[in-house]
């Protein structure tokens, strides 16, 4: 669905960053994932995503879509009824 709505703005997902409970971890000690542990796999999401960020070349400005058709969306992909 987010890749469709990224589609439909005109823009695009250029990653996406799963949860885990390493954040809470992380956050409860104050620091991010990365100082409380840099090998951990979801450090290594937060860098995938920077170097993402960092190479990519698609600057746009998103096009807003209706209420609409976003609430089309929600229930195309069966998120809202």
């Amino acid at each position: 669905m987010i890749a469709e709505f990224a589609k439909r703005l005109g823009t695009q997902m250029i990653h996406f960053v799963p949860r885990d409970n390493m954040v809470q971890r992380a956050e409860i000690n104050r620091k991010t994932v990365i100082d409380y542990d840099a090998g951990h796999v979801q450090a290594d999401e937060y860098r995938a995503l920077a170097r993402k960020i960092d190479q990519n070349q698609m600057f746009v400005v998103p096009t807003p879509i209706h209420t609409d058709e976003l609430e089309g969306l929600l229930i195309d992909y069966g998120i809202a009824s």
